[in-house]
């Protein structure tokens, strides 16, 4: 069992991981389901997968304290983070009477987290959440932190707020049932953690891997809870992103987005597959600018392509140039007026903020990423 504070002022929670968490969830979350009751039910958002898997067992485990769940239930993908189902999932609450001191509880991957939290950010001008995250992606990223956003026809995740939850319970037991494909595309924002901030995490990464993605316990915990402890720490020295800090988080992002709206922000690309990609790239061009070297950048790109994570864009068999994928991050959340920062390596284990990179520099390098 690890407890991780997210040390906020005046709003600190807890990143609570311990195996079997969702069998005793209202033991784990009790201050949360405080005022809840078979008259009043507590208010459940999943998707159609996660709903299947852990309906029952929230239901029985609710019914054994006096509590019924009531669930609003979305299908599974980007989709769901649009403005009508927003829409549909406020009016819902509103309908059951949510409150200001109440929790609404998140149950499954970075799309349910991001929606259910820019929900609650806006109803009543801010209720609690709390989030259950089913997917290692979401339990080493999108549920710490309080980003929450939908998507537009304009890009990904650019109507939002920050709403930080005010609970966090990771059960890895609950990635059993996560598809491998699932399972690369988060050990990919866990490798991003290594490349960013941690050398000596990445070169365990690079010998325990394959432990991790075979879900060995230590492993996968430990993994998690490194993960979550930079990002925790990060997150409470630059909260809004206003300052290159929490922006290191991003590595891999830029280009990554850029890549799924080229792909429809569908299932061809999944985020994680994206911003893993993302990395190489984020790497290579960091080496075409003498900031690390060639070796390291190909050593990233080793530790991503082992992990059976894409590593070659021109494996993506993309019709498109580098120009149009500029054009993609033109529309970046992060651009600040006519530049756009990106997120470069100055080592392995070293990020940084680059603000004078030149935007034909970067469609030449993806041509030649594009041919390779």
């Amino acid at each position: 069992m690890a407890v991780i504070p997210v040390a906020l002022a005046g709003r600190a929670y807890d990143v609570v991981i311990e195996e079997g968490l969702m069998a005793r969830l209202s033991d784990a979350a009790a201050p949360y389901l405080k005022g809840y009751g078979t008259a009043r039910p507590v208010p459940f958002v999943a998707d159609t997968n996660t709903h299947r898997l852990y309906a029952a067992g929230v239901d029985a485990n609710l019914a054994a304290q006096g509590m019924t769940a009531q669930w609003f239930v979305v299908a599974p993908g980007e989709d769901a983070k649009t403005w009508g189902v927003l829409e549909k999932l406020t009016d819902w609450l509103l309908a059951l009477g949510v409150t200001r001191k109440d929790h609404v509880f998140a149950l499954g991957g970075g799309v349910v987290g991001d929606l259910v939290g820019f929900a609650c950010a806006i109803t009543k001008r801010g209720c609690g959440f709390v989030q259950l995250p089913t997917t290692l992606l979401a339990q080493v990223d999108s549920s710490v932190g309080g980003k929450t956003a939908i998507n537009t026809a304009a890009g990904k995740n650019l109507i939002g707020a920050f709403h930080q939850p005010s609970l966090v319970l990771i059960d890895p037991l609950v990635l059993a049932t996560l598809p491998e494909r699932e399972m690369r595309a988060g050990y990919a924002e866990v490798l991003k953690y290594g490349l960013l901030g941690d050398a000596a995490f990445f070169g365990w990464l690079e010998a325990n891997g394959d432990k991790v993605l075979a879900r060995e316990p230590g492993a996968l915990e430990h993994a998690i809870a490194t993960s979550i402890a930079m990002k925790a720490q990060i997150v409470a020295e630059d909260e809004r992103e206003t300052e290159d800090r929490r922006a290191l988080l991003n590595l891999g992002h830029t280009f990554g987005h850029a890549l799924e709206a080229e792909t429809g922000f569908s299932d061809r690309l999944l985020h994680g597959e994206a911003v893993a990609l993302g990395m190489v790239l984020a790497a290579r061009y960091s080496a075409r600018r003498g900031e690390i070297s060639a070796a390291d950048a190909e050593r990233a790109a080793g530790a991503i392509g082992a992990s059976g994570l894409p590593s070659r864009l021109s494996a993506l068999g993309l019709d498109c140039n580098g120009a149009a994928l500029v054009d993609h991050m033109r529309h970046d959340k992060k651009a600040e007026g006519t530049t756009l920062p990106f997120l470069l390596l100055r080592g392995l284990g070293e990020a940084c903020v680059a603000r004078d990179v030149d935007l034909a520099d970067i469609a030449a390098f993806l041509d030649g990423e594009l041919a390779a």
